[in-house]
């Protein structure tokens, strides 16, 4: 889906198959659900060629949770941007979440899974641990979108989804649905909370939304916190943000 995902696991999901399993996954969703494939079941349902129960099982449960946000967020989020069907939006999150809950169900109780800056945690840092004490949380750096090269910020994170929607890899590409014109007055959102699938899809409707709607709404999101920087290099964080951001 023109993206990379990265894996940090232990030696044993090497060997177990589980990574392997992981992998497999992650090149399904991509043949089912990517709009750069003609063939695809997203494809083929956006131009009318099936229907839902012709698709994957798996497309029934990705509209459902996309008609959930939809209306979560006011219709700042949709599955069909421009027009047409794609919940790329959602989809992305969910699939690496669910990869890394198969290293999970293989006893990986430490991993880390990045499908282009949507992370997924598990655990804390595996080998960052001192002699005696807990181990430490994971450490995600996230881009600035008005510096390239630079981080905005590094969150710690442990068994919780760290998604980011904004300018830094693709430059503007988020549509306000409201008005069918590109999003504006955000440069990026950073949303965290337990499950990357709904984080990703958040971050995605705040940016819609842009800085002044995004902010009460992200602060009304039970478990969620956010951190945004606006296009024009101010930024806010809603109340549960700083529990997440490095100080060193």
């Amino acid at each position: 889906m023109g993206t990379v995902v990265s894996f940090d696991v232990p030696v044993a999901a090497r060997h177990d198959g589980s990574l392997d399993d992981a992998i497999r996954w992650l090149h399904w969703v991509d043949r089912v659900f990517s709009p750069y494939r003609q063939e695809s079941d997203v494809s083929q349902l956006a131009a009318g060629e099936v229907t839902v129960d012709g698709c994957a099982p798996e497309m029934a449960e990705v509209i459902e949770a996309c008609a959930f946000v939809r209306e979560l967020s006011g219709g700042y989020f949709t599955a069909s941007p421009r027009g047409r069907f794609d919940p790329s939006g959602y989809v992305k999150g969910w699939a690496v979440e669910r990869a890394a809950e198969i290293l999970s169900a293989a006893g990986s109780a430490s991993h880390l899974v990045n499908g282009g800056g949507d992370v997924q945690c598990v655990g804390g840092r595996p080998g960052a641990a001192p002699a005696a004490g807990p181990v430490p949380p994971w450490r995600v750096g996230i881009a600035d979108p008005l510096r390239r090269g630079r981080l905005a910020l590094v969150v710690e994170a442990r068994d919780c989804g760290v998604a980011t929607s904004g300018t830094a890899e693709r430059g503007a590409h988020i549509v306000n649905p409201r008005t069918g014109a590109d999003a504006a007055g955000l440069a990026s959102v950073t949303v965290v909370g337990r499950s990357l699938a709904l984080a990703d899809a958040c971050a995605t409707a705040a940016f819609a939304m842009g800085p002044e709607l995004a902010r009460d709404w992200t602060e009304s999101l039970d478990g969620y916190a956010a951190y945004a920087i606006t296009a024009a290099g101010g930024t806010w964080q809603t109340s549960g943000m700083a529990a997440f951001i490095a100080q060193d």
